[in-house]
């Protein structure tokens, strides 16, 4: 077969599916010289003919799926672009893609518009020659983070970003409102790493005093102040050659800004009353809820640390903007919280799921995750229906319904944190019963650390030493 390349881009368009193979020719022939292949090894084998100039293709597959062929493509020549498709948009196969370097992939049900936009962008790269950096022999399953649910647009998005992200050191900003997740976006972006094998260590700004969060951040030596007993190694240090996460960063002095300027120019720091310059090799990633260029424009935050910060950055979008997401994350969420409290939850009702779609969650997905966890602990039944939902997302007062499990009026509305420790201490010292007091028992029946249960018998005032005589809340 002779391929006359000189008028037009060549495409190898590659799929199990005969007639998605049909239809992608029929629609891009006029545009572009098509080849076409059914399966990974013969996208091998085209490319090694053809040379095209960006490669299309299904993820899934029989025998060499879409990923593993593009692995042996880019062997062939890394400056293919080459673009999956795939009917599974997790965010596991799309960070997956982007780290190892597929230019895009785009999803099942496929969307003409989207794929020649998508085309366009990948040659209009070729011809730029503008490489995306590539990783090879990226473990399987490493890219998993508890809680990264969605398979929005605006999610994909997301996912692609943190797989640009992962693939080098670059310094990043991510941006969006409280409860948005941004934290699962900076420990994914760790996770997907080179130095996810490094230490990771957060800062919340935010949480910390201002008069000790510099020590917090770069440690201090004895002496250095009235309760300075000892030398202390701050977080940066502490970080070596891993990742240090400042969450909140938009809420720490300008004082403390300029020395993390520093950090992020010169790779060094004093700890608070030292002399000696230690250095540092960490990655630093940030977040903020808050609008730091206005901020800047305020002049309550550096610029030039601003524009250090900003040389890559995420921004999650709001629950509001990606409601299409609310019945995976429920479906998650119903699962956590049924396994924490012992509760057999199998599902939502059509009523329930219609009034937390047409909610406008101003707390975003941590508002979500506190409902349903509220709803999981106030259901009777194997179902959560809408009077088990918190009252401020459905505007009605909250029946608690009698449990063996949880005491307390029947009527009236109860604080989602009261119930949660009322079932907590509950479950507590049902497992210390059944294992005659033995903590470490009990702490595997719970699934929690044994000082996990020590400190929840301590905050709860548990009296263990006559097991029999505990009294059930």
């Amino acid at each position: 077969m002779n391929i006359d390349k000189k008028n037009k881009v060549t495409i190898l368009i590659v799929d199990d599916e005969e007639n998605i193979l049909n239809f992608l020719e029929e629609v891009l022939k006029e545009d572009y010289l098509i080849i076409k292949g059914k399966n990974g090894k013969e996208a091998i084998k085209k490319v090694q003919e053809f040379y095209p100039d960006v490669v299309l293709m299904d993820y899934k597959m029989p025998g060499m799926d879409g990923m593993e062929a593009f692995l042996k493509i880019k062997e062939i020549d890394k400056d293919i672009p080459v673009i999956l498709m795939t009917a599974y948009g997790t965010s596991q196969i799309a960070i997956q893609a982007m780290k190892e370097g597929a230019y895009d992939y785009v999803t099942k049900p496929l969307d003409l518009e989207e794929i020649r936009v998508t085309l366009k962008k990948a040659i209009e790269l070729k011809k730029l020659s503008e490489k995306i950096k590539t990783k090879d022999n990226f473990p399987e399953g490493e890219f998993i983070i508890e809680g990264l649910i969605g398979k929005s647009q605006n999610m994909q998005n997301v996912y692609k970003l943190i797989g640009k992200a992962s693939s080098s050191d670059v310094t990043v900003l991510i941006l969006g409102e409280s409860g948005t997740g941004k934290e699962l976006v900076a420990k994914s972006i760790y996770m997907n790493s080179e130095r996810r094998d490094k230490p990771y260590v957060t800062v919340n700004c935010a949480a910390i005093p201002e008069g000790l969060l510099e020590s917090e951040l770069f440690g201090h030596e004895k002496g250095a102040f009235t309760d300075a007993k000892e030398r202390h190694i701050g977080k940066f240090e502490q970080a070596k050659d891993g990742t240090i996460f400042l969450d909140e960063i938009g809420d720490m002095s300008l004082q403390l800004q300029a020395k993390i300027l520093r950090v992020l120019q010169e790779k060094c720091f004093e700890r608070v009353g030292g002399t000696e310059s230690i250095f540092t090799n960490a990655r630093v990633i940030a977040a903020t809820n808050k609008d730091l260029q206005k901020l800047v424009n305020e002049k309550k935050f550096r610029e030039d640390l601003y524009y250090s910060l900003n040389v890559f950055s995420i921004t999650v979008p709001p629950l509001r903007d990606r409601k299409e997401d609310i019945p995976d994350l429920v479906e998650y969420f119903i699962f956590k919280y049924s396994h924490k409290y012992q509760k057999m939850i199998t599902g939502i009702s059509p009523d329930a799921m219609e009034i937390l779609n047409n909610y406008s969650w101003p707390g975003n997905v941590r508002e979500l995750e506190n409902a349903i966890a509220h709803a999981v602990v106030v259901s009777h039944g194997q179902i959560i229906l809408k009077e088990h939902l918190p009252q401020n997302i459905t505007g009605n007062k909250i029946k608690i319904e009698e449990s063996k499990d949880i005491s307390g009026e029947e009527e009236g509305v109860v604080p989602l944190n009261d119930l949660i420790a009322k079932v907590e201490k509950d479950m507590i010292v049902k497992a210390l019963k059944s294992t005659n007091g033995n903590k470490s028992k009990a702490a595997r029946l719970l699934g929690i650390s044994r000082k996990s249960l020590f400190n929840k018998i301590r905050d709860y005032n548990i009296n263990i030493e006559n097991i029999e005589t505990i009294k059930e809340d």
